[in-house]
């Protein structure tokens, strides 16, 4: 039986606002000695565990092609790849693995993501930078990006009850209509 893919206008609404903070996260960076910190990897990972694996895509994916394409354009296909594998791997994680437990299943969501996200940028800036080494000098931010956007992500949905309140109010709404 197929399933239906509506997009209600509630989980629509979420994703794009996801997408903006996204975006607007990928333009503010975290001063550290010899490169910055970005903080879209939490946006990401916060919104791949509460959206399905389309709906996270659009977030992590298309949000990260358009945050570079008006900040920093050069990486913007790596950011497409990357990220919205990223975000479509967590999700699935989240949402398919561990049900009598999500809070280690978007754990290890996040984990692998963080993992996805160091290897395909070092991967996507030897051919951005034209060689390895310049793509290994970046390796360690990398790291430390993709431990601090999970960290931040899992923190938010579960300590600060973001989880929660996306359950009551727009998973709720979007199934009574």
């Amino acid at each position: 039986m197929k399933k239906d893919r509506t997009i209600s206008p509630i989980r629509l609404t979420t994703a794009a606002f996801f997408m903006a903070l996204n975006i607007a996260f990928s333009s503010i960076g975290i001063p550290v000695p010899g490169g910055h910190l970005y903080l879209c990897d939490a946006v990401i990972c916060l919104a791949a565990i509460l959206l399905d694996p389309f709906e996270a895509f659009l977030v992590g994916g298309i949000g990260s092609f358009l945050g570079d394409l008006l900040f920093y354009p050069l990486p913007m296909f790596v950011s497409l790849v990357t990220h919205g594998t990223q975000a479509v791997v967590i999700s699935l994680i989240s949402h398919k693995t561990l049900k009598h437990n999500p809070k280690l299943a978007s754990g290890i969501g996040v984990f692998v993501g963080a993992f996805i996200m160091v290897v395909g940028y070092t991967l996507g800036k030897t051919f951005v930078y034209s060689n390895f080494e310049s793509a290994m000098l970046k390796l360690p931010y990398e790291i430390a990006q993709g431990t601090l956007g999970a960290v931040l992500g899992m923190v938010l949905c579960w300590k600060y009850g973001i989880h929660g309140m996306f359950e009551k109010y727009v998973d709720q709404y979007a199934v009574r209509r």
